[in-house]
């Protein structure tokens, strides 16, 4: 085995960590265009005392729910492309994309611990996919590690495992089983999670995310349901808990007709409050008739595992989709096309 270097690495707390021997100009990612201007912070009144917590695609949905969650326990540095305004005394906002490394280092100066939000957040083409859920991801790991970054917390999601079926429970040391290239992007961020925790020292924590919202609205969220104040606490877990290298656990709320183990977050201290039983009456009282052969009412995916199922483009898939649920085609350059709800091959 070789043998490890021990280098003197700032860790953001004054003191130093060891770095594993890794060359410090390995990537240089900076390919999807000029380098972003000289990084401007905005914020609030500086808070004393709290632990300093990055926060990317902080103005999207989830990032909302932890930014309400979060403020007051942590100091939080926002990150996002569009401006963030209403900033509290415990909070700062940064304007960037995840195309710079050199920047999102500059971002992560005295930071304890990132959460990884920034991402495109539905099935697209791969011209979007790829910039910033494989590459702009690739960038924040390893802008985190030449900042010295001690832990990141990835919004992985339950697309990776979708084509795994509903009439199965499975944990988290399952293959994946992606339904989307949105959901091979979340695949591959548990991998850069793996990799950067086991070579090079960083503590990673995956969240795959089942649905962010006040109550489930359908049968499948009751499986897959979390509550805002749930997935709270499994990001406080994922920043507070003294032993993490690298984990997975699912972002669930403790649903009774759950697919996923999630024994590994409770064996981390988890505990959800919520739990998705209390709105099934009405929601299965409102689900309508399914077609039992139709891929999504099978697949853990949903919707996802029916768009261009059988090849197809996801323009004429998602038209499809969006005009006939049931009974959509998808026809297109990649391959043959056969009617959504046709069995496995």
């Amino acid at each position: 085995m070789a043998a490890r270097l021990a280098v003197p690495v700032a860790d953001g707390s004054g003191g130093e960590r060891e770095d594993l021997g890794r060359p410090k100009d390995f990537f240089d990612l900076d390919l999807l265009g000029p380098h972003l201007p000289t990084l401007r912070v905005h914020s609030g009144r500086k808070s004393q005392g709290m632990k300093r917590v990055l926060i990317t695609g902080a103005g999207g949905q989830i990032g909302r729910v932890l930014r309400q969650g979060l403020r007051g326990k942590y100091h939080l540095r926002l990150l996002d492309r569009t401006p963030i305004t209403g900033l509290e005394a415990s909070e700062e906002f940064v304007k960037s994309d995840l195309s710079d490394v050199k920047v999102l280092q500059e971002a992560m100066a005295n930071i304890d611990g990132i959460v990884h939000l920034a991402a495109v957040s539905v099935e697209d083409a791969w011209e979007k996919i790829l910039p910033s859920n494989i590459i702009g991801t690739l960038n924040l790991f390893e802008a985190a590690c030449r900042a010295g970054a001690k832990r990141v917390l990835f919004a992985s999601s339950n697309h990776a495992v979708g084509f795994y079926r509903r009439d199965q429970v499975i944990g988290t040391d399952v293959t994946v089983r992606p339904d989307s290239r949105y959901g091979v992007s979340k695949a591959f961020g548990e991998a850069l999670c793996s990799l950067y925790a086991d070579k090079y020292g960083l503590e990673t924590y995956c969240m795959r995310i089942g649905n962010v919202a006040e109550r489930p609205v359908d049968m499948r969220r009751l499986a897959i349901w979390i509550s805002p104040r749930d997935l709270i606490q499994l990001v406080e877990i994922g920043l507070e808990h003294p032993d993490i290298n690298f984990e997975i656990v699912y972002g669930m709320s403790g649903n009774d007709r759950a697919w996923w183990d999630n024994s590994h977050a409770e064996r981390l201290g988890y505990r959800p409050l919520d739990n998705s039983e209390t709105y099934a009456d009405e929601v299965i009282a409102a689900e309508p008739q399914h077609d039992p052969n139709d891929l999504q009412h099978i697949y853990q995916g949903g919707t996802f595992v029916n768009l261009e199922y059988g090849g197809g483009s996801l323009k004429e898939a998602m038209r499809g989709w969006i005009a006939h649920p049931v009974r959509a085609f998808a026809k297109g350059k990649w391959g043959t096309w056969r009617p959504r709800g046709s069995p496995p091959r």
